[in-house]
């Protein structure tokens, strides 16, 4: 069998596309996430029966179509952003204004002042002040994540060694961890309040121990995390506006 297949399933008057992809971390069980570009995708052993698979996703159908109608709505109200003075952007959970200056004399570069984003450039420019921006949350994703992965190593008790960490820009994960251990995050994660970093480093921590989404995994992810699918559905929810898809 081909590792990506498409099939559909009928929601009342809607035909819903899902692509089924065959996953090794998923073990005796299906897996269905809806990505915030609305693409629905069924993670199952290369061994389960379509019919079993097609079966959990329609048990799924009232959450999927939910989900859609959501990311759906949130794309409605998402405008490109154009990278000039007034726009809203995003850092730790909160907004920020973003004031863009022009400056031929001074330094190019960013700064967090008074609940603004400035951007000093010396022409303005969409594309350098989007560079300057992305260059900037790099540097603080990369700061604040290893702060909280640290603080998170307190609670994986499990975890003998600091799992070594590197940022990747993904535009449908906010992390994965490699089968060496390596954890990486999505940069963009930044955007986000502190408990869902918290939330996707543990995550990722979890699978250090159970490397699919078996029982165990979920069990560990509510011992450490009690509240942690309030937290997922959060982030999620915000995907499209941290995100540019």
């Amino acid at each position: 069998m081909s590792n990506s297949k498409l099939f559909e399933f009928r929601y009342g008057n809607d035909l819903i596309p899902v692509e089924r992809v065959t996953s090794k971390l998923v073990s005796n069980r299906v897996l269905i996430k809806v990505h915030p570009d609305c693409r629905v995708v069924a993670s199952a052993p290369a061994d389960a029966d379509n019919k079993v698979v097609l079966s959990a996703v329609k048990k799924r159908g009232r959450w999927i179509y939910e989900k859609l109608r959501d990311f759906r709505k949130q794309m409605e109200f998402s405008t490109p952003r154009q990278y000039i003075s007034g726009e809203t952007h995003y850092y730790l959970g909160k907004q920020y204004l973003l004031k863009v200056i022009e400056a031929p004399s001074d330094i190019q570069g960013v700064k967090l002042l008074r609940g603004k984003l400035e951007v000093s450039v010396r022409i303005k420019s969409a594309d350098k002040v989007k560079k300057l921006l992305d260059d900037w949350y790099k540097a603080r994703a990369k700061e604040t994540f290893v702060k909280r992965l640290d603080a998170m190593l307190e609670q994986a008790l499990w975890v003998k060694e600091r799992p070594p960490l590197r940022l990747m820009t993904m535009q449908t994960q906010w992390g994965s961890c490699s089968p060496h251990g390596r954890i990486t995050l999505n940069p963009h994660l930044v955007k986000a309040p502190r408990e869902c970093i918290d939330y996707v480093i543990l995550h990722e921590l979890c699978h250090l121990a159970e490397h699919n989404h078996s029982e165990r995994f979920y069990r560990l992810m509510n011992q450490v995390m009690p509240k942690w699918e309030k937290t997922k559905e959060r982030l999620d929810g915000m995907a499209s506006i941290y995100v540019e898809w």
